[in-house]
């Protein structure tokens, strides 16, 4: 479902319009799943996003995804050290955004606190959407040690069914760098 979302919200019109029209220059995306302390995986390399063909092509990547594994811990840290790198490749960027999704608090590895200190997160800013679900600890835990950099923010889902409209709304924020509150810089 947040794969299914995530391309079904880059597909939309008001997001295509967001990234070809916005003024905000060239959005460029990659894409990469995440689960446990090894559970990386990179699912789309850096890709510009300047014409409808190129916007085509990364949902129809997206789309395509297949899960890698069948395991589901949640290691936040791992991730977000894994995205630290994937961001050391990028192009120069005048934004340099990870956004961060999940329906679980870190259960495994190291937490989000010990990937900031030991990866590269300088002039990066680290947004969160979550999936809580039953949990409301999930929302606490990502307001305090997921979100990180100037105008980090959190966008939240009322379950997967609603992971779509959350992602758009959470895209067209960054790509248009609309900032409805945040959270003060550390």
């Amino acid at each position: 479902l947040q794969r299914a979302g995530l391309a079904a919200a880059l597909d939309a019109p008001d997001i295509r319009h967001a990234i070809l029209r916005g003024g905000t220059g060239d959005v460029m995306l990659a894409v990469y799943e995440w689960s446990g302390r090894f559970q990386q995986q990179l699912q789309l390399d850096w890709t510009r996003l300047r014409d409808p063909e190129d916007i085509t092509r990364a949902v129809t990547a997206i789309a395509a995804m297949r899960r890698a594994t069948a395991e589901f811990p949640t290691a936040l840290g791992s991730a977000l050290g894994y995205g630290a790198q994937v961001m050391g490749r990028a192009p120069d960027c005048v934004r340099r955004v990870i956004d961060v999704s999940g329906d679980g608090i870190n259960n495994q590895g190291f937490g989000p606190r010990l990937a900031y200190r030991h990866f590269p997160f300088d002039g990066i800013t680290v947004n969160g959407l979550v999936i809580p679900g039953d949990d409301a600890a999930v929302v606490a835990h990502y307001r305090g040690k997921v979100l990180h950099g100037p105008g980090a923010f959190l966008e939240l889902a009322d379950g997967f069914a609603d992971f779509e409209r959350a992602m758009g709304r959470k895209l067209f924020r960054e790509i248009s760098d609309v900032r409805l509150g945040g959270l003060p810089v550390r």
